[in-house]
């Protein structure tokens, strides 16, 4: 099959200027019923951008042939468009057509105005501060304290030599320590971690799990601890075990409720 070879315009085969695309440009223009982009006629004739623009000019400073051409439709049945000139010449593409830029919207965000005399909302809200919480825990942590120290004399816990064969010059351990104090500091601390750990949301979802876990756990051995300190401690006051109960765990549910409340004023921070 030959290669098809395209006519001379205007004695010109190549490139065409742009009076010999013109009549081309203006049977595209009927056809579509409004003037093309310079886009469209970058794509239909494959011209560059300078020559699409230059011929975008031309057809919309020119009047149209007929004052009707662009007049809306009126009545039931549009009005049928124009036929498209058989002598348009034919267009014939330039060496090196330019590339279409792609056209990037600019990226607005959209914006509500509301009323002026309407308040806006403050930017930034003070927060809260975290002392009063650690100050109101501080009563309850001595209570829980006692009690955990007082059960651990009841049960074996006490002073013990920490350097055996260390002594003073009358005879005395040179370091003593109260092994009493180990249930407090490692179950109420241990607590106050693990709700930490549960409520930061800092780990994986089977650390939380864990720490949530243990966290009750802790919480409800030291009620149970205060409880049974409090029974054994005081069997002749005549007071009934349920309020006996419920006042031992007051300390321990205020120590637990109050870190919970800390970590989370302080994460809001």
């Amino acid at each position: 099959m030959e290669p098809m070879t395209a006519p001379t315009v205007n004695g010109v085969k190549y490139p065409q200027p742009v009076d010999a695309l013109l009549p081309a440009a203006r049977a595209l223009a009927e056809q579509l019923g409004e003037v093309p982009s310079r886009n469209r006629l970058m794509k239909e004739f494959a011209i560059g951008a300078p020559k699409a623009t230059e011929l975008r000019e031309r057809l919309v400073d020119e009047p149209p042939a007929d004052p009707w051409l662009y007049a809306e439709p009126v009545g039931p049945d549009p009005v049928p468009a124009p036929p498209v000139p058989e002598s348009a010449p034919p267009i014939l593409a330039d060496p090196q057509p330019a590339e279409v830029a792609d056209t990037v919207e600019p990226d607005v965000q959209p914006t509500t105005d509301g009323h002026p005399g309407t308040p806006t909302a403050e930017k930034s809200v003070k927060p809260l501060p975290v002392w009063p919480v650690w100050l109101l825990m501080l009563p309850a942590f001595v209570a829980v304290w006692a009690g955990w120290v007082e059960l651990g004399k009841l049960t074996g816990f006490g002073p013990v030599d920490l350097l055996p064969g260390f002594t003073r010059d009358n005879g005395e351990p040179l370091l003593t320590l109260n092994t009493a104090i180990t249930l407090p500091i490692g179950m109420e601390v241990y607590a106050g971690y693990a709700l930490f750990a549960w409520l930061s949301g800092r780990t994986t979802r089977r650390a939380r799990t864990f720490a949530m876990a243990s966290a009750l756990i802790a919480l409800t051995l030291g009620a149970g601890a205060q409880i049974t300190y409090h029974l054994l401690a005081a069997p002749e006051t005549g007071t009934p075990w349920q309020i006996t109960t419920v006042v031992a765990c007051l300390p321990v549910a205020v120590l637990g409720m109050g870190a919970a409340l800390a970590h989370l004023v302080r994460e809001d921070h």
